[in-house]
């Protein structure tokens, strides 16, 4: 399993529009094959960025998600956001899962 965290600075001001415009997504990538989970992880302090936390069956079905027509439909809306929503570039990381307790998942 990998963890893929998505790091997306939001300017303060721009956050509940941000927050909506998450939780009315398109959705699509419950759909796709070997997708497990996502987490929007709201920051607590200023100046963190808002972290979208996805969790995939291998680094083979994440990379098949963000090739597809699917990916860049759902990702288009980003070119709609209002200008100065965005405090700056997303950071993307991946991560190996090799240990897990729990059912966060």
């Amino acid at each position: 399993m990998i963890a893929v965290a998505n790091r997306i600075p939001v300017n303060p001001e721009f956050a509940a529009a941000f927050e909506e415009r998450f939780l009315n997504r398109p959705g699509n990538v419950e759909a796709q094959p070997g997708f497990i989970a996502t987490h929007l992880l709201r920051p607590t302090a200023p100046g963190q960025p808002y972290t979208v936390l996805t969790y995939w069956e291998s680094r083979e079905a994440f990379e098949a998600w963000r090739t597809s027509p699917s990916f860049k439909e759902g990702h288009k809306g980003g070119q709609t956001l209002p200008e100065g929503t965005l405090a700056g570039r997303n950071e993307l990381e991946l991560w190996e899962v090799f240990s897990h307790t729990g059912d966060a998942l």
